[in-house]
């Protein structure tokens, strides 16, 4: 939430289907949605939001509602679920500010996020055995009103963008996709509990019903929805894939550090190692075209090469990863710490990683070399020479 000037375009992407992947990861989640504001002023215009948990949320809110009103949508959401701690610290330097944000984390165990869970009262061990109320520490009761005050149902199946969220059946493990488009041909409905169900983490959160089946968050299986998104290319794809857990980070030096680094790499879900497989994918992929293209015709027309002709039909794929990096002060409880001065800090992250992006017009071309899909991140020079702007987090 910086004041970073509403602008017009400053970077037309390639023409492709725009597609935004939104990965889990609870109060961090607020760098999505600065990271979605900033794409609004670059002219990006997602045809198709997928997201894991805290990235189904707000993917519900920028796909359930018309263009106009998402920023504003989710700048609610986001500010309710910051009240809880809306101060800030008295002191600046890092050992004091990690002291402020456990703190923060701990009002949130303890007292929950308004429009978003409560504890349950008596708690969860006081209830009888395979009740609801027994397994989980928290209610989820009220997330269902805030979805549907902030999310436009109708507006959203009629699939006017594409929404994709994941949860996985906590009685067969398997990952389940929730699909609007895939729904409308089933005549069937999105609604408020597969939002919820993408995001609800045991032992945190209760396992959400729908048809008779318990879900729980996407995120115990896979944290990020990319693997489905590139398993339905069926036009060049430009994505923005929006991840709250870095892969690689430093070695730890205490244990408060070694349970952030165990959180980090558990729900980056191989992130990059996903990545790097789909691409390896799509380039067997273009190789084969390349290959069928040098047969004589008579060869063409053996059922076989056609057969491998359908497979090989694929278009370009171009993914802009960003990634949020914490700052020396978090730790393992950051993506529980609901404090205002950390949603305005994670929000103006996205906002600027974004910028940074956009600094990169070759990324948003369309690839002209023998890969058919390419991935670009931002590197440690891309955050050299920043503007004023984005230097600091100023809320607006």
């Amino acid at each position: 939430m910086s004041d970073q000037p509403q602008s017009s375009a400053t970077s037309k992407p390639a023409e492709a289907k725009r597609v935004l992947v939104l990965q889990g990861g609870g109060a961090l989640g607020s760098y999505q949605a600065g990271a979605y504001e900033a794409l609004c002023h670059h002219d990006f215009e997602p045809e198709w939001v997928a997201g894991i948990s805290i990235g189904a949320i707000n993917a519900a809110i920028i796909a359930g509602n018309e263009r106009d009103k998402r920023i504003g949508k989710l700048k609610e959401f986001w500010e309710m679920a910051a009240s809880p701690v809306p101060w800030s610290p008295m002191l600046t330097d890092d050992r004091a500010r990690s002291y402020f944000y456990e703190a923060g984390a701990a009002v949130i165990a303890t007292f929950g996020v308004p429009g978003f869970f409560v504890p349950r009262i008596p708690p969860a061990p006081l209830w009888p055995p395979g009740s609801p109320q027994s397994q989980s520490f928290y209610d989820t009761a009220p997330l269902k009103a805030t979805l549907e005050r902030l999310v436009d149902f109708d507006r959203l199946n009629d699939c006017k963008t594409r929404l994709s969220v994941g949860a996985v059946s906590v009685t067969t493990g398997n990952f389940t996709y929730f699909d609007n488009t895939l729904f409308k041909k089933d005549r069937k409905r999105i609604e408020p509990e597969h939002i919820m169900a993408s995001g609800a983490l045991p032992p945190g959160f209760p396992s959400i019903v729908i048809d008779g089946e318990h879900f729980w968050d996407g995120g115990i299986a896979s944290n990020t929805p990319l693997d489905f998104v590139l398993d339905d290319v069926t036009s060049d794809l430009l994505i923005f894939q929006v991840d709250l857990f870095s892969a690689r980070g430093p070695l730890p030096q205490s244990i408060l550090e070694a349970q952030e680094r165990e959180k980090d790499i558990r729900f980056s879900s191989r992130t990059r190692m996903n990545t790097d497989k789909n691409k390896k994918i799509h380039n067997i992929r273009k190789a084969l075209r390349d290959l069928i293209g040098k047969l004589p015709e008579d060869l063409k027309q053996d059922p076989g090469v056609a057969l491998l002709s359908e497979a090989a039909k694929e278009n370009t794929v171009t993914v802009v990863h960003l990634i949020y990096t914490s700052k020396n002060y978090e730790s393992s409880s950051k993506d529980y710490n609901f404090s205002r001065i950390g949603m305005v800090e994670h929000w103006g992250a996205g906002e600027r990683d974004v910028f940074l992006s956009m600094r990169h017009k070759d990324w948003f071309e369309r690839p002209q070399s023998d890969e058919s899909m390419v991935t670009h991140a931002l590197t440690a020079d891309d955050y050299n020479d920043l503007p004023q702007h984005l230097t600091s987090n100023r809320s607006k």
